[in-house]
């Protein structure tokens, strides 16, 4: 009897603890539709794109929106549905930054992120598989790096602090086993329908090829219409980006998608105005009051946003209130009842309580605001633009 009690005790207190869970699903739910009510979204263009995945805890927005990037130019030239593996980008990666760590005595950033541009120097140096045949999670079938980029951090730093007298370049191998031990050894040689392929040779039937792409960021410290190395943390490659005015930025972008053109997008999401559960990120007037008090958002109206200059971007950007936080993919346009335009940006949080199923509605202001840089196909620059950059 006495267990019993305990039993439908802790059940009880098993039911209680969920109800603010629910309570929380149910109002966000409600908030999402309050939302659209308000701003009544209309679609303008949308491009076609994989399903939305979930990156889970694992910090490589940057593959997963590479990948999402990729596999839409693959369905817009008529090359069907294909699901690229991300962590095989992850596992390719993850030495090349090892060695520009340890090269550079740690004085560089170690972490998980990276760049548009890696994700295409991989693909370009390694190939690409198909998810079906590198795809390393755990049982729950949702990726955890925490211990893994831990470990391979500590080792790392190991290495740079150890006497040079004693150092040698065994911690290499070391590093690929941590890698093989928690990812998996990547796969050789795999079978397509039937064919045999290496990952190079899959990525030439598919006719992926990179130099079809560039990309394009708007600061004012560079010279416009040049290119220079980003100095962001996660650029750890030293990849150079093209430099536009901020409205060409935006131009490039809106035209891209209106002739077909997907856009991979990296960007500041820190700002208590991007809120995924609602899938909206806005750039309201008071910006900074909402960043010291976030419940000041109350999204019951349409709000004013600010009128975005070159300067406001360019000093939020020199005083580390942009940062490039998150790698995405922008896959259409939106208008609300102002007929104020939005981006359709596909995230990789998953789809449950992630606004419009996994996808979030971008406002122009915010866009120029918060981006750090964009790739796409250098066929979607307008050409006025195009000729500026002296592309090809």
């Amino acid at each position: 009897m006495k267990l019993l009690n305990y039993t439908l005790a802790f059940l009880l207190l098993l039911s209680i603890s969920h109800i603010p869970l629910l309570s929380d699903d149910k109002e966000d739910e409600e908030m999402l539709h309050k939302i659209d009510s308000v701003y009544e979204f209309e679609q303008i263009i949308n491009i076609e794109s994989t399903n939305v995945k979930n990156q889970s805890r694992s910090g490589t927005c940057w593959t997963f929106a590479g990948n999402s990037f990729i596999e839409s130019e693959l369905l817009r030239e008529g090359k069907g549905e294909i699901d690229l593996s991300e962590m095989f980008i992850v596992r390719n990666i993850y030495p090349e930054k090892a060695d520009i760590y340890v090269r550079y005595m740690g004085a560089i950033q170690f972490g998980e992120g990276a760049e548009s541009n890696d994700v295409m120097r991989s693909i370009e140096q390694y190939g690409v598989v198909p998810e079906s045949e590198y795809s390393p999670r755990p049982e729950s079938g949702y990726l955890n790096h925490v211990e893994m980029s831990g470990i391979l951090e500590g080792l790392v730093k190991r290495v740079v602090a150890t006497d040079p007298s004693n150092r040698t370049t065994k911690w290499k191998k070391a590093f690929n086993s941590v890698l093989d031990a928690y990812m998996g050894e990547v796969p050789t040689k795999f079978k397509v329908d039937g064919v045999e392929y290496t990952p190079l040779t899959y990525r030439d039937h598919l006719g992926i090829d990179t130099k079809n792409y560039v990309d394009i960021t708007s600061f004012t410290h560079h010279p416009f219409y040049d290119k220079f190395v980003l100095e962001v943390p996660d650029n750890f490659s030293h990849g150079e980006f093209y430099n536009v005015p901020m409205k060409e930025m935006l131009e490039i972008t809106e035209k891209a998608l209106g002739n077909g053109y997907s856009v991979d997008w990296g960007a500041d999401v820190s700002e208590p105005s991007f809120e995924s559960k609602y899938g909206l990120a806005i750039n309201p007037a008071d910006m900074k009051q909402m960043i010291l008090d976030k419940d000041a958002i109350v999204w019951d109206s349409v709000y004013t946003e600010l009128d975005i200059t070159q300067d406001i971007r360019q000093e939020d950007f020199d005083n580390y209130l942009t940062q490039d936080d998150h790698g995405m993919h922008i896959v259409g346009i939106v208008k609300d009842k102002l007929n104020r335009k939005y981006f359709v940006v596909k995230n990789s949080w998953g789809t449950k309580k992630r606004g419009h199923d996994g996808y979030i509605y971008v406002s122009f202001s915010y866009f120029m605001h918060k981006t750090t840089g964009i790739t796409l196909n250098k066929k979607g620059i307008p050409a006025n633009i195009k000729s500026k950059l002296k592309l090809n």
